[in-house]
């Protein structure tokens, strides 16, 4: 990987933002594999794009018998975000006993839990300790409203599947925006997962089969400065129209910030403070193809 020098305002766009879930579909590689690989994305020039490991609580020994020859020589910490089996005491207490045994070279920090009703957040919440950050995968239909506001009272997180491995697993874009900015209107943090590939929106093969069906994808860039204008109080059919730009010479970043259509600029302090409150990330099967498609538009 060539040496990268982003401009400052892409740089407070992407640091530490990719969750690397290479464990899952579509790569769904091995574990040695995956942890090798996120072992050498953390060395190379890009790392600082790197975020969590993510792993499932069932496979913590696993990934201990796979990394420890690793995060044993590496002075920085490696973070796990951790998704909950079925029964969330067990998956808390086997996070307990990984940290206990493990930290601080390694240390699950994060929890990824599904949840269907303001009752099912209420209860889960109850389990979790409070220091774990804890991001809820929530239905995005019509009881948005109530399930973001039973996470704003429990001190917790969302998250929001943007993707998947068919075409219907793709929410079309004012559904995302209404996740967003009801998150935003609460200060809920939320993270994103699948479907977030490349950079921007664009038809691309859903797996990487050699028949895979191609779907159209949404973009990372366009889903996180989307949120960093909603955060700003643009109109949501603007937004939409920004999550649907797969124009690359449409964004202009600079070390003051970024420009959309020429006219619509946010600056580099107001995105750093979106990633660090509100917007906290993606996961991704690929670290490469992120990477690999801003060095191909020129961004990085």
């Amino acid at each position: 990987m060539a040496h990268s020098n982003p401009k400052k305002s892409l740089r407070a766009l992407l640091i530490g933002i990719v969750d690397y879930a290479g464990l899952f579909p579509p790569s769904q590689l091995p574990m040695p594999q995956a942890v090798a690989n996120y072992a050498a994305y953390k060395k190379s020039d890009y790392g600082w794009m790197l975020g969590r490991f993510v792993v499932s609580a069932a496979r913590l020994g696993e990934f201990t018998e796979s990394a420890r020859v690793f995060f044993a020589d590496d002075r920085e910490v490696w973070r796990l975000s951790v998704l909950a089996g079925a029964d969330i005491y067990e998956t808390v207490c086997q996070i307990e006993d990984f940290n206990r045994q493990h930290a601080p070279k390694v240390v699950c920090d994060a929890l990824e839990v599904k949840a269907e009703t303001a009752y099912q957040i209420k209860e889960i919440a109850a389990a979790v300790t409070p220091s774990l950050k804890t991001y809820f995968e929530i239905p995005i239909e019509e009881n948005l409203v109530d399930l973001i506001a039973a996470l704003a009272v429990a001190g917790h997180c969302a998250k929001i599947r943007t993707g998947g491995v068919t075409t219907d697993a793709f929410p079309p874009v004012e559904k995302i925006t209404r996740f967003m900015r009801v998150c935003l209107a609460a200060n809920v943090p939320f993270k994103a997962t699948a479907g977030l590939h490349h950079p921007l929106r664009a038809v691309k093969p859903l797996t990487y089969a050699p028949d895979a069906p191609k779907g159209t994808m949404n973009g990372f860039l366009n889903v996180f400065l989307a949120a960093a204008f909603l955060h700003q109080d643009y109109q949501p059919k603007l937004i939409n129209e920004l999550l649907k730009d797969r124009r690359a010479d449409n964004f202009l970043f600079t070390d003051d910030g970024v420009l959309w259509r020429q006219e619509h600029f946010i600056s580099s302090l107001h995105i750093e403070n979106l990633r660090i409150r509100n917007a906290i990330s993606f996961g991704s099967c690929s670290f490469v193809e992120p990477v690999e498609d801003l060095r191909e538009i020129g961004l990085l």
